[in-house]
């Protein structure tokens, strides 16, 4: 059986992220060591599973005008409400999505697929211990919030 899960925009840690940077230049201080700041053209996604059997199957993601979309996964490690990002949290490799110029804006995007695939078999490994798990999503080349449409899919072991 199959399960498709859509990435959602995270507004509420998304702000927190962002207040975190207006406040650092607001009192001219420098970041954490190792800290990892949300930078303007970034947002926070997560994803929340409902079944912890999980195996990668594909990526859908539709890019509503020629554009660049990159996620970069964060460790079970990071708990957002209580601690700041770390460089040392973002897994590797990160999924780089894009739709060129002359491609149909209803054609899936294209992707570095080994890359694509092992970040998808990473997901599905930390989805044995996780309930919910965050996405940095930074959008390029013409991309925002408003014109990414992302979601993964799963087999579902049973």
């Amino acid at each position: 059986m199959a399960t498709e899960l859509a990435f959602r925009l995270d507004t509420q840690l998304t702000e927190v992220m962002r207040l975190r940077v207006q406040s650092l230049q607001q009192r001219s201080q420098k970041r954490q060591e190792g800290e990892r700041l949300l930078q303007s053209n970034e947002a926070v996604y997560r994803l929340d599973f409902s079944k912890q059997s999980l195996r990668f199957s594909h990526w859908t993601v539709r890019l509503a005008q020629p554009a660049r979309l990159t996620i970069t996964a964060t460790s079970q490690l990071w708990t957002p409400d209580l601690t700041n990002l770390m460089t040392r949290q973002l897994l590797e490799p990160v999924g780089v999505f894009w739709r060129a110029a002359e491609e149909a804006s209803d054609v899936p995007a294209q992707c570095y697929e080994a890359d694509a695939a092992e970040l998808g078999e990473r997901i599905a490994e930390l989805a044995k211990v996780r309930k919910v798990m965050y996405f940095l999503f930074a959008f390029a080349e013409g991309c925002s919030p408003e014109t990414v449409d992302c979601s993964i899919t799963f087999m579902v072991d049973s």
